[in-house]
């Protein structure tokens, strides 16, 4: 039964129900991301509403009934309504009459839906979450399989200084992982209950808001009941996190994607799709979409922050579009993630192509300099002798190549036995020295080779084989940590789920 007429809203009544803003107002058409999300939120309120004494345990009974009507219709079943909450309480009032209308005593639309958003944003977090482990589990895998693949580094896109594959997979690792810090961070802020605070004046019924906010899993509570149906800085805190995944997913399908086109890794034809006119073609579509992802996110970051931007206390229907900015943009970057992670597991690195050229462009040119260095020289002599040997590489024609051995130009393999020559001249012409009389000659000439060079450089954090392996470790018990935190956060929300589905079947 019902006791309002048919059609009409049981908030809005006659007065605020037709007109030609009301499909302008409504949010309907999106809602259903959050509609199991509000079925709990009910449930939930209303157990607690039955415990407190505020409604009879007949009526929580019949509104619990309804509840699961409305389940088991589905959100397509609803009834036209501004809202997702607005059409489940319509419905309930259709199934259960003038009782379906305790439902919603002691709560506002506004705390309502700001404990919604939280109580589905927390779950698409974990899946988030989940996506970023996977991923650094499968950049540490290739690391670990590679920690003497020797590679070129490069900076400005031009070969730098040899380093390894592990070295840089690794990097990126610990990238990810200062996103899934984020990540866990922006779940706990944003796992707060907002419910009880009604429209932002709290309410005079004796609610118990702890008990709401453990049936629904939530960690704790947001106090001040203005601020909590104000609150969306979880979402600018969420957004943000995956914004920055998003640039660092955006970072690693760059290079691979420059890393395929040198030559140096294959990725698997799973990730990678051909060309409708050209049939020799083998792009790598997915990594572009990935690296693309990131311009979405920071877009929706920058259009959430200018929405709340100047906003006054307590809520503001403008509110209704801050949402949608995350919901559009939390499974995009997943997705990413995870696709980046296929990529990296699946994809076949070509060792002798990457060993080819790590010397390019005088690479290991540094490690020249450092052991004369070593040796007790001014790093900054040292320098010099370097460069002037780099110049005398070139031909005299400086760095426009134009002229002489292109032995230092990006991309060129470096003549070992040229370079030691060019080395020991200008030591001569920088020192007035012998460069044996300041270090063994065949050290100089050992560092001339890339894999030579790179095992020197054992620092903490550098890519020697040792020094990486070291790394890896640390990276394989941070994500274990991570991995246990996740697990954690999962089991305090199952354990909410089925506490509440007891209380529920309790009042059958």
């Amino acid at each position: 039964m019902t006791d309002h007429d048919e059609g009409e809203s049981v908030i809005r009544r006659k007065r605020f129900s037709g007109g030609p803003a009301r499909s302008f107002l409504s949010s309907l058409a999106s809602d259903e991301r959050i509609f199991a999300a509000d079925l709990a939120v009910d449930r939930a309120h209303v157990v607690m509403l039955e415990e407190q004494g505020i409604i009879g345990g007949e009526d929580a009974a019949t509104i619990l009934a309804a509840l699961d009507d409305v389940e088991a219709a589905g959100f397509d079943a609803l009834p036209d309504g501004e809202d997702v909450h607005e059409a489940i309480e319509t419905a309930v009032v259709e199934a259960a009459g003038s009782v379906g209308g305790k439902m919603h005593t002691a709560r506002s639309r506004n705390d309502e839906v700001a404990t919604c958003i939280r109580y589905q944003l927390r779950e698409e977090l974990l899946e988030a979450l989940e996506a970023t482990i996977e991923l650094r589990e499968a950049l540490v895998g290739v690391a670990s399989e590679h920690t003497e693949t020797v590679m070129a580094g490069y900076t400005h896109l031009q070969p730098a200084q040899p380093t390894t594959l592990a070295h840089f997979l690794a990097a990126y690792e610990e990238g990810v992982a200062r996103d899934t810090d984020r990540l866990l961070a922006a779940f706990d802020r944003t796992n707060q209950s907002p419910l009880g605070a009604a429209a932002f004046a709290g309410t005079p019924f004796d609610l118990d808001r702890e008990r709401t906010a453990t049936l629904l899993g939530f960690d704790g509570l947001i106090e001040n009941s203005m601020d909590a149906v104000t609150a969306r800085d979880f979402l600018v805190e969420t957004l943000a996190a995956l914004a920055s995944l998003g640039v660092t997913l955006s970072g690693l399908a760059e290079d691979l994607i420059l890393f395929s086109h040198k030559g140096l890794l294959e990725l698997s034809d799973e990730y990678a799709s051909t060309s409708s006119i050209m049939p020799q073609k083998k792009n790598p579509d997915t990594l572009e979409l990935v690296r693309a992802t990131a311009g979405d996110a920071a877009g929706a970051l920058q259009g959430l922050l200018t929405t709340l931007k100047g906003l006054p206390r307590a809520y503001n229907r403008d509110l209704q579009k801050a949402a949608p900015h995350v919901w559009d943009t939390i499974g995009d970057v997943t997705e990413a993630t995870s696709v980046a992670a296929g990529a990296v597991a699946t994809a076949s690195y070509d060792e002798t192509a990457m060993a080819n050229a790590a010397g390019d462009g005088f690479s290991t040119a540094t490690g020249v300099a450092d052991r004369l260095a070593m040796a007790g020289l001014p790093f900054r002599t040292a320098h010099e002798i370097v460069a002037q040997a780099a110049e005398s590489l070139e031909g005299g024609a400086g760095h426009d190549g134009q002229a002489g051995h292109q032995g230092t130009r990006p991309g060129t393999p470096t003549d070992q036995a040229a370079a030691l020559a060019a080395i020991q001249a200008a030591t001569v012409a920088v020192t007035g020295e012998e460069l044996a009389s300041l270090v063994p000659v065949d050290d100089v000439a050992e560092i001339l080779d890339p894999a030579a060079s790179v095992a020197t450089r054992d620092s903490r954090g550098g890519p020697a084989p040792d020094a990486v392996e070291a790394g890896l470790s640390l990276a394989s018990t941070a994500i274990e940590t991570d991995q246990d935190a996740l697990a954690a956060r999962n089991r305090l929300l199952a354990g909410a789920a089925t506490d509440l589905a007891a209380e529920v079947s309790a009042r059958d």
